[in-house]
């Protein structure tokens, strides 16, 4: 009888022992494991995250679309302006190099233009650098725009909406590896922000 007692008794206390752990861990129970945290702060925050697909963005951003578009207009001057002086400054060289084969310049001439074309073409290359770095700067003073513009709205959408995290994608690096489309608020962030500018052009 003692020892029926006995088997009993460490029963008891080992089923005891299994419903301490069960409902202090979670397991079993579907809820979560309490998470123990220092005094005076929080349980590890949980929100909403959504991203947007930056290149699907621009592409039908109308703001980032005509700033392209204009600046693809300069872009296509100075390539025409460059394409003009080099011609005519190939052409002189041609015109050089025939009168120096035929003799049809002195020696003391011939140095005079040759130092002339030199400068020229130096000059030439120097214009070119310069227009480059000022479509440089004018296509990052666009994309400076862009993302202001991206940012404000962004700034009111995200409350509005409750988010607590927009992620995004952009040509660099990617941030989300993989998202289900029902994160993706790429469309509904177009149509705002096109919106907002139709509303600037009026």
């Amino acid at each position: 009888m003692k020892k029926t007692s006995l088997i009993i008794t460490v029963l008891l206390a080992l089923a005891v022992a299994a419903l301490y752990v069960l409902h202090f861990t979670g397991i079993g129970t579907g809820k979560p494991a309490a998470v123990e945290t220092e005094p005076g702060l929080s349980e590890v925050p949980t929100g909403n995250i959504v991203y947007i697909r930056m290149d699907s963005l621009l592409n039908k951003y109308d703001l980032f679309l005509d700033l392209q578009t204009d600046l693809n207009a300069k872009a296509r001057i100075v390539e025409d302006d460059l394409t003009k002086k080099g011609r005519a400054f190939e052409n002189d060289v041609t015109s050089f190099q025939e009168k120096v084969q035929k003799g049809l310049i002195t020696r003391s001439q011939a140095e005079t233009q040759q130092n002339q074309l030199a400068s020229r073409q130096q000059e030439l290359e120097q214009f070119a650098q310069q227009k480059q770095m000022e479509l440089a700067e004018e296509n990052q003073v666009m994309l400076n725009r862009v993302l202001d513009a991206l940012k404000t709205f962004l700034a009111e959408y995200r409350v509005l909406n409750n988010y607590d995290l927009i992620l995004t994608t952009d040509g660099n690096s990617n941030t989300i590896i993989e998202g289900t489309t029902a994160l993706d608020i790429t469309k509904d962030v177009v149509e705002g922000l096109n919106r907002e500018y139709a509303k600037s052009r009026k």
